[in-house]
Parts: C-alpha cells; structure tokens; sequence
C-alpha cells in the first residue's frame, strides 16, 4: 500500500489508514489534479481521466480518491478545504481540498489592497490552513519596504515573502514554505501567479500572459485548477485569477485576521459584547483612543457580518432538510399502511 509514485503528491500513512476504511478493497487510490468537466484527472500511476460514480460526492482538485476500474467510488475524508461564496448563487464554492497553506499572490505591479488581502487570509483560516502573502514584481516597484509594512499592519502574524521570479530574488524563500505542503496560489489575473508556477517548478507548465499597461490587469492564463508536484519536494496548486473573495467562512476566521481586536475584546465588560454601543467595550474604547483605526475595525465588523450570515444560510438549509426529510419518512409511513 506504499504506492510510491503517489509519494510526491503527499500520499503518507494518514491517507493509507482512510482507503482502508472505504468498502472497496480492490480500491487503489489517487489525487484529483485537474477537473475536465464532467470528469476529473486523477493521478494513478499513470494519470487517467475518470468519471465519478453515481452517489458519490463530486470531488475537488487535491482530494484523494478511491478508485475502481475507471470510476471515482469514494472521496477521502479531506484534512481541509479552502471555499468561498459562489459569486453567482448563496451557496459555498470549493476552490481546493487538502490544503496546507495558502500563497496570497499580490504583483507589486498595481496597488496591493489589504482588504482582499484580509478577506483570502479568512478563508485560509477557515480552511486550517496558513496565509502566506507572496508580493510578486518586486523588480517593477520602488518603496517595497513601506509596502511590507502595509502589508503587514492589515494582515497582522501572517508572513509577507518578496519575490522577483525574473531575476530570481525571494524564490528560495517560497519554496521553504511550499515544502512539504500542499499549498495553493490565490490572487487576481495579471499577478504574476503563472510565472511564479513556472519559475518554481522549473518548467513552463503554466500558461503565461503580458497585462494592460494601462491597470495592469491580465487576462485569465490559467483557466482551471491544477495540482504541480515541486522538484524540491511538496505539491503546488495553480489556480485562475479571482476577482471576487466572497466569504463563506466560520466567524472565528475572520477573527483569526484580527488579532488585535480579539485580544481587545478579552477586557470588555461583556463577554458577549458586540463592540457596538455596550458599556465597557475595550474594543471601542482603543478605536476611540486611536490604537485601533477605524478603518481596520469597520473591515473587521464589515466581514464577520458576512461570514455570520453565511452561517445563518447554512443552518436555514439544515433546518428546511431536515424538515423535508420528516414530511419524506411520515409520507412514506401513510404509504406503507
């Protein structure tokens, strides 16, 4: 069950343990690396194109799967999975499974804005996997100093690595945080994700394109998600450009974006405080002094009201299945008289 061609996309004892669970013992297992419409490209031995069986879960780019002849029977039970709110519906849209990090992707080419920033930070928390801000074109900027301390005032104990993958600088210091990970590159089109997929693999396996001198905005090189392995060791996924971060995250994660705040919040009066009109608000009290600035605390109340309203949404659902399921049994039981 070792399945060493499976060993550089981070196939360990842990995945050897789930196969064993799922009920198909002639199962052998793979990692989805590209969706092609209906089907996915699963890496084998041999990496083979399949269908998804019927019941199954649909799966996502970096799960592992069990498979069977040329059918995907199972998905394995994900140690994470990076999401955000579908930009066309109310709904939860799975970027990856299995994620260990994630590379914030920001080309220093255009204004870096900390509330995106913020916002891709959220949903790595709430995927359990680690933000990592990756400031690309570092050859095409000047004050790059002034722009890390930005950088790390909005995204506060999240590590900012520069980088330069034309003349190399800052590209060893991605590869250490890749290492051994699976780790996934967010950021819009035009920021330099491609080049920084090709540099590190060290091949041009990544569709690359030039930006409009005008915004310095690019075109969507990269049209689907894919899973690279690196020669040094871990797994790199390339993913299109996003425009949109909508969140569909836990409340705790935005939190996470905000420390300063949460360690504010401790020294409220109410445990339960709300930070808006309550007596006693540590948290107001530092936005009154100037600790805090306003700017950062209206970002922080902006998001975890969105993220509580996708909670909302997810237990409204819960509940209206939950009653449909019981209409089902009681329709079924007047059925059976």
């Amino acid at each position: 069950m070792s399945f060493p061609d499976l060993l550089p996309l981070g196939w360990s004892d842990q995945w050897v343990a789930l196969l064993h669970e799922v009920p198909h013992p002639e199962a052998v297992p793979g990692r989805v690396v590209r969706h092609d419409g209906s089907r996915v490209l699963v890496a084998l031995p041999e990496p083979r194109s399949l269908a998804v069986a019927p019941g199954v879960d649909a799966p996502v780019v970096g799960d592992w799967v069990a498979v069977v002849d040329d059918s995907v029977v199972a998905v394995l039970p994900r140690r994470s999975l990076l999401r955000r709110r579908d930009s066309h519906a109310d709904a939860e849209q799975a970027l990856a499974a299995n994620v260990d990090a994630v590379l914030i992707v920001c080309g220093l080419d255009r204004p870096v804005r900390g509330g995106k920033l913020q916002r891709v930070a959220a949903l790595a928390w709430d995927a359990g996997a680690v933000p990592v801000v990756v400031l690309t074109k570092a050859d095409l900027a000047d004050g790059v100093d002034e722009i890390v301390a930005e950088v790390r005032e909005a995204v506060q104990e999240v590590d900012v690595l520069v980088v330069s993958a034309t003349d190399g600088t800052g590209l060893e210091d991605v590869r250490a945080a890749a290492r051994d990970r699976t780790v996934v590159l967010l950021g819009e089109s035009g920021a330099g994700k491609s080049t920084l997929v090709n540099a590190l693999v060290g091949d041009d396996v990544a569709a690359t394109g030039a930006v409009r001198s005008g915004d310095s905005k690019g075109r969507h090189t990269t049209t689907t998600r894919q899973l690279h392995p690196l020669p040094g060791g871990g797994v790199l996924l390339d993913s299109p450009g996003i425009r949109a971060v909508g969140l569909w995250v836990d409340p705790d994660a935005v939190d996470a974006v905000f420390p300063d705040i949460e360690a504010l919040a401790a020294d409220c009066r109410f445990r339960d405080c709300a930070h808006a009109e309550e007596p006693g608000c540590a948290v107001q009290a530092a936005v009154a002094s100037g600790q805090v600035p306003a700017g950062r605390f209206e970002a922080w109340r902006s998001m975890r009201r969105e993220a509580m309203a996708a909670a909302e949404t997810v237990r409204e659902r819960r509940q209206k299945n939950r009653q449909f399921g019981r209409i089902a049994r009681e329709a079924q039981r007047m059925k059976d008289r």
